[in-house]
Order: C-alpha cells, then sequence, then structure tokens
C-alpha cells in the first residue's frame, strides 16, 4: 500500500471523483484505506472535440476499475493513446501493464521499464497539452503532471486533497521533497499553478495556501523529531511513539518511513532544518542509512 495519507488537516465530505475540469474526469478506484483515503484517483484527461485521451495512474490491478475506465472513454467516443504514471507503488501503478494490454497504449514514467519522461519534457495528445514536472520526495521517481490550458496540477501522491503526504524513506527523501515543495509554490505564486489534481482525495483549490501548509507542517515535524530525540528517544518507533501520538495507530507504520527520513535529513543536515526554506544549502540526503 501506498504510504500516501498520515493525518487530516479539515473535515470534508466524501469525494467520489466525476468531471472536474472542462478536461479533466476522475475515476475512482475501490481502494479506500487510511492510506489511500476514498481511493486511488484514475484521471482521464481529453482535449475538448479530441478522440484521444491520456490516462494518469490507471491505479491497482482491479478489472472493474479498469472496465469503468474504458467505459468512460467509450462513452466520449475516444480512445486511450498514452498511460502515464505519476510513480510507481502499486496503487497508482500495479493495473499499467494491463491497462497497456487492453488498450495499446503506451505506459510512460520515469525509471526503467518505461519509455522514459524527464523533467520539462512537453507532452501532446490529440491537442491536449502536458508539461512533465519532476517532484521527486515521496518517492525517488515522482512525477507531477501540468495540465497547462487549465493551470492545473497532477500531483500523484507528493500533493494530497486531504491531509498530508509521506515521504516513503529510503527511497523517498526529505530533501529533495522540500525542494519539490518548493517547486510547486513557486509555481502557484507564479500562477502557472491554480489547481491542485492530486492521486487521493478531493481536488485542491486553494493551491498556495495548502503548498505552504506542507512546507510548514514538514518544519513543525522536523522540530517535533529533533526535540524527542534530544528528549531521549532511542530509535525510530520512539519517535513515532512521542510525535504521532495523536495519529492513528493504522498509519504508524507509514509515520515511520517519515521519522526514518528526517532522522537521516538531520544526520546529513545537524544545522538546518529550522527553515523549511534553508533545505538544499546542506548536502543531499542519500536515501541510505538511518
Amino acid at each position: 500500500m501506498t504510504p500516501a495519507h498520515v493525518t487530516p488537516t479539515h473535515a470534508i465530505p466524501p469525494w467520489v471523483g466525476g468531471d472536474v475540469t472542462a478536461r479533466a474526469t476522475c475515476v475512482l478506484a475501490p481502494n479506500p484505506g487510511a492510506m489511500t483515503l476514498e481511493g486511488t484517483n484514475t484521471w482521464v484527461l481529453m482535449e475538448p472535440g479530441s478522440t484521444e485521451v491520456v490516462v494518469v495512474d490507471p491505479g491497482p490491478l482491479d478489472e472493474h476499475h479498469l472496465q469503468r475506465v474504458l467505459d468512460l472513454v467509450a462513452l466520449r467516443g475516444a480512445r486511450v493513446a498514452l498511460t502515464l504514471l505519476t510513480h510507481g507503488h502499486w496503487d497508482h501503478a500495479e493495473s499499467a501493464g494491463r491497462f497497456a494490454e487492453l488498450t495499446g497504449s503506451p505506459v510512460r514514467a520515469l525509471g526503467p521499464g518505461h519509455d522514459d519522461l524527464a523533467d520539462r519534457d512537453r507532452l501532446t495528445v490529440g491537442g491536449l497539452e502536458l508539461a512533465v514536472v519532476a517532484t521527486p520526495g515521496h518517492t525517488s521517481d515522482s512525477l507531477s503532471f501540468l495540465l497547462t490550458a487549465e493551470n492545473a496540477l497532477l500531483t500523484g501522491d507528493t500533493i494530497l486533497g486531504d491531509g498530508t503526504s509521506v515521504v516513503a524513506w529510503p527511497d523517498g527523501e526529505l530533501a529533495a521533497y522540500l525542494l519539490s515543495l518548493q517547486r510547486i509554490e513557486a509555481m502557484t505564486g507564479s500562477r502557472e499553478v491554480t489547481q491542485i489534481l492530486p492521486g487521493h482525495g478531493p481536488t485542491v483549490p486553494d493551491v498556495a495556501g495548502v503548498v505552504r501548509h506542507y512546507i510548514d507542517h514538514r518544519r513543525v515535524r522536523l522540530e517535533q523529531v529533533r526535540t524527542a530525540v534530544a528528549a531521549g528517544a532511542a530509535d525510530a518507533d520512539a519517535v513515532v511513539a512521542a510525535v504521532y501520538a495523536d495519529v492513528p495507530r493504522e498509519v504508524w507504520p507509514a509515520a515511520r518511513l517519515s521519522v526514518l527520513a528526517q532522522l537521516d535529513y538531520l544526520r546529513l543536515h545537524p544545522h538546518t532544518g529550522r527553515d523549511a526554506n534553508s533545505v538544499g544549502k546542506g548536502r543531499r540526503v542519500s536515501g541510505r542509512g538511518a
């Protein structure tokens, strides 16, 4: 299960997916849980009037879910021309191979075994334009996709529709994650991004506020971890018990990954981290070792 969700920031009505913009529709996968919220958001993107569709994150290997995606595409008189993955966690990518068999569409992502994508790549499918935005941190292969016509950023697990995301150490790195959040914040400041279409949970209209909350949350958690260690917490489990006492125990395993990422960050950046904007001034986290 993708370590995506730690703690909610506000009460919201249940998210059911559906049409979100003129070009983006969410088909919600049937995998709800503490880590996936209402389920994985599979995004169907299509330029109005086109007959070609881009699908982002086909989700877990669930034949009924994949058929719902195909039925939606058929209802619009279109075909799947391209499948994109925001990252490789099973709840986003497990069905990619099967979906490729069903659609004949290529699968593109960051990493071996795919038609690799790179930061700032531009994709055009049936008139729909997407820009690739590298946003590592949750995982090393995390990508976001900018739907340029609508200033909408599909963020996978980098930013969620509710709560905050986990840094999935050792593959995920806190230094990289903070830099990715700062990059998205700059995009919101320039109005290049005005809405977020996440990998779990509802869309995010107040993008500037949510991204700032994510950065502030990471800074607060980092200080809490630093304080717990100073108070004698001897290992990651002890830190989790001290820092995440208000979080349901069912997500403590995911919280432990973030704690390991934070301990690694503090080990490599002993004099930084009190200000999230200082990230990047020290040596980059390696992702190995506690």
